[in-house]
């Protein structure tokens, strides 16, 4: 493949299974890429190799060589340009505490994706670290691909999603993030703040939902289904709905105009329906995507605690009804035998608590909770924090 001479070095930060197609992905474009993933033995057979086969079509095979492979986040990290984050939300936390010694000043960092606060969350952590880098954090909304680990090093990519919108924490650095960032995947796109990126969270939709009322089918067939084709029915999908809908209101108290799932599809995959039943079926990108194994996965220790309770906290906070995710919620609490509120995404971690809607508005776009000095001194120029 080699169609790309860039001087861009970037590092790829996990190796499961959206890590591993996007780091094969890069490298075999020409791209320089690190791979980093904490566990040495799962990326073993990667180092040995080289580098990761990517399948595309059943015909259609290519290489990507990776320039270092290793469970040393100093030497990943280290000359890359643009540092790509491809883990469950879960360990956003763990990997901003690892990344915060060793960020220098114009670095990058992205969150793919952010799922719900992400880029929030990872900066509050990075500042709690006493991290004084000038680093631009962002989130995807979504990760790119629909993809899949195929072997030890070895990963499939079913389908490209059309866009991915992204932005910047605060949203005055999302042009820059982006210079860099459509370089390499030109299907991003930018988003008003990370409010709109973490509300358009799909994955908050369809994920635990499709997990949780599948539960029995999952556990007997060790989910030998198509997740997607099979597992949406029209009453699985109706709960989608409620679910959608709750999502939707939670954004408008925040004054964000989110995207319906309906939109979301038609734009992401070009799938349409008259509903999501329709429109999920309507979609060759979730063909062949089985279910999980086992519902010890994460679209249920991800998505519950990291794309739900968030959601909720922020309903909550500005009176919506979110009884559909509440319930949800609660359902995969006596499942996992766990309390997701209390390990999920807070107002707390999210450096949120107390926080008029005013004042998170500023945040977001502006780096700080306080008006930009614009408003009151006829100045275009707006002072950001030291991390963004």
């Amino acid at each position: 493949m080699q169609e790309n001479i860039s001087e861009l070095r970037l590092a790829v930060i996990g190796a499961g299974h959206g890590g591993r197609a996007m780091a094969a992905d890069l490298a075999a474009r020409g791209y320089r890429v690190n791979l980093y993933n904490r566990t040495p033995e799962h990326i073993e057979a990667i180092r040995v190799r080289g580098g990761i086969e990517l399948q595309f079509e059943e015909d259609q095979h290519v290489f990507g060589p990776l320039e270092v492979v290793s469970s040393n986040i100093e030497k990943v990290l280290d000359g890359v340009q643009l540092i790509m984050v491809v883990v469950p939300a879960s360990a956003h936390t763990d990997i901003a505490q690892l990344c915060a010694p060793y960020l220098v000043d114009g670095q990058i960092v992205v969150l793919n994706p952010g799922r719900t606060g992400g880029a929030l969350a990872f900066r509050k952590t990075l500042l709690d670290c006493g991290c004084t880098a000038d680093v631009i954090i962002g989130e995807a909304e979504t990760l790119l691909f629909a993809s899949r680990a195929l072997g030890p090093a070895e990963a499939r990519i079913f389908r490209r999603k059309n866009t991915v919108p992204v932005a910047a924490l605060p949203a005055t650095r999302t042009n820059a993030m982006l210079e860099v960032l459509s370089e390499v995947y030109p299907q991003f796109v930018a988003a008003p703040n990370v409010l709109y990126t973490s509300l358009n969270n799909m994955g908050a939709v369809f994920h635990p939902v499709l997990a949780l009322l599948n539960a029995g089918w999952i556990e007997r067939t060790q989910g030998d289904f198509q997740f997607y084709m099979d597992g949406v029915t029209q009453s699985t999908a109706q709960m989608l709905e409620v679910i959608d809908r709750e999502r939707v209101t939670v954004a408008a108290a925040l004054g964000v105009r989110a995207q319906t799932a309906l939109e979301w599809l038609a734009a992401a995959y070009s799938a349409t329906g008259d509903n999501l039943y329709e429109a999920m079926h309507d979609n060759p990108g979730y063909r062949g995507i089985m279910a999980p194994r086992s519902l010890r996965h994460r679209y249920i220790f991800e998505d519950v605690p990291f794309s739900l309770v968030p959601i909720v906290e922020l309903g909550r906070r500005f009176g919506v009804n979110v009884w559909a995710m509440d319930s949800m919620i609660r359902l995969a609490c006596v499942i996992h035998r766990t309390d997701y509120y209390h390990r999920g995404r807070t107002l707390e971690s999210m450096g949120l608590t107390g926080l008029s809607l005013g004042e998170i508005t500023n945040l977001v776009n502006h780096g700080s909770i306080d008006p930009p000095r614009a408003e009151f001194e006829g100045s275009s120029s707006v002072k950001e924090e030291v991390i963004s």
